[in-house]
């Protein structure tokens, strides 16, 4: 059940990208917003297993996660400096964020063995979303050439991640 909030969670934070490409796909300066916010939330959900958990496989899992997520935002952010672009904030980034807080909200509630599994669903569900949005939204919309690379070199390393994320997952259950 826990899972299946999740997902339903970052889909609904996520689709109003989906909608948004519908009526007018979103201009890089949305998408570099967009793709930042979800790294952030990223960093902030490690940084709280690196906090809870006593699992060596998850706090392992959780510092790739900050290491990762962290040279991603910061590649993203000398990127629209070099480009001189303006992260947009937008529908969609504030819905992450509104989403994401009450996500590590319940996950500050857990402990143990309870923490470390639904902070690793939620780690599946939620690179899911974002891989999808990255491929479905994102990319196809991104205008500027280093842009679209960026975030198509960020799609490779967070397919990983969810890779990743599906064997702790399977690991924690045994």
């Amino acid at each position: 059940m826990f899972v299946k909030m999740i997902a339903a969670i970052a889909a609904l934070a996520l689709s109003g990208m989906a909608a948004h490409a519908q009526g007018a796909k979103p201009n890089d300066a949305q998408i570099a917003h967009i793709a930042y916010t979800a790294g952030q939330i990223d960093i902030q959900a490690a940084e709280l297993a690196r906090k809870q958990s006593k699992s060596k496989e998850v706090r392992a899992f959780a510092d790739d996660m900050l290491r990762d997520h962290k040279a991603v935002n910061q590649q993203a952010l000398a990127l629209v400096k070099k480009l001189k672009v303006t992260p947009e904030d937008n529908d969609t980034s504030r819905s992450l964020s509104q989403q994401a807080k009450a996500k590590l909200s319940e996950l500050r509630a857990l402990k143990g063995a309870a923490f470390d599994k639904a902070y690793a669903q939620n780690e599946v569900a939620y690179h899911q979303t974002v891989n999808s949005a990255l491929q479905t939204t994102l990319i196809p919309s991104a205008q500027n050439p280093e842009l679209k690379g960026l975030l198509t070199t960020g799609l490779k390393i967070f397919q990983g991640h969810q890779q990743h994320a599906e064997h702790l997952v399977q690991d924690l259950g045994r």
